[in-house]
């Protein structure tokens, strides 16, 4: 298990939302948010803010963290429990960055009228994205490729020149795969 998963598990059994846990914690909804989809990781003080805004031990919480993971799921039922901040998308990683040695891969989802750009920092990187759910339009420099659903593209990426935009009316999930 990975830090982010276990805080999510926790946070979602005692019915709280990604606000109010922040809000308690004294942190940003977004960076509870990236907290819990492994993207980023919190100082140890914030770590026992967070623990305490659910009501939880911090030690109990990282003796569940200890064990390394050698697969995870994400589950379809999953899809329709996810909250969006106010950054308009959520990443759901498979595995946290510790146990990433390879490749990277997450469920995306993206609002409505949102932009993302690629990973940073990413060379000789390639990429793959399956359109679930919705649809998205992926820009690479001067080209632009419109992604529906069932659709999936593998290219190698271009951090300068690359984003992706659901200009769809429904959220956009995409599974995303990228060489680190």
């Amino acid at each position: 298990m990975n830090l982010g998963s276990v805080i999510r598990k926790y946070r979602k059994d005692k019915k709280l939302t990604l606000r109010a846990v922040a809000e308690k914690a004294r942190v940003s909804e977004g960076f509870l948010s990236q907290v819990e989809n492994s993207v980023s990781s919190p100082s140890v003080d914030t770590l026992i803010h967070i623990c305490n805004a659910m009501g939880i031990n911090a030690g109990d919480l990282l003796n569940l963290v200890n064990s390394k993971e050698s697969f995870a799921v994400v589950r379809r039922a999953d899809w329709d429990d996810i909250e969006l901040p106010r950054t308009g998308f959520v990443t759901r990683r498979f595995f946290s960055p510790e146990n990433r040695t390879v490749i990277d891969s997450s469920i995306l989802f993206l609002e409505p009228g949102r932009i993302i750009p690629v990973r940073k920092d990413i060379k000789d990187g390639q990429e793959i994205l399956c359109v679930l759910q919705g649809s998205l339009e992926l820009v690479r420099g001067d080209d632009a490729i419109q992604l529906s659903e069932g659709d999936t593209v593998h290219f190698y990426a271009d951090p300068a020149r690359q984003f992706i935009t659901n200009k769809g009316r429904t959220v956009t999930v995409v599974l995303w795969v990228g060489t680190l």
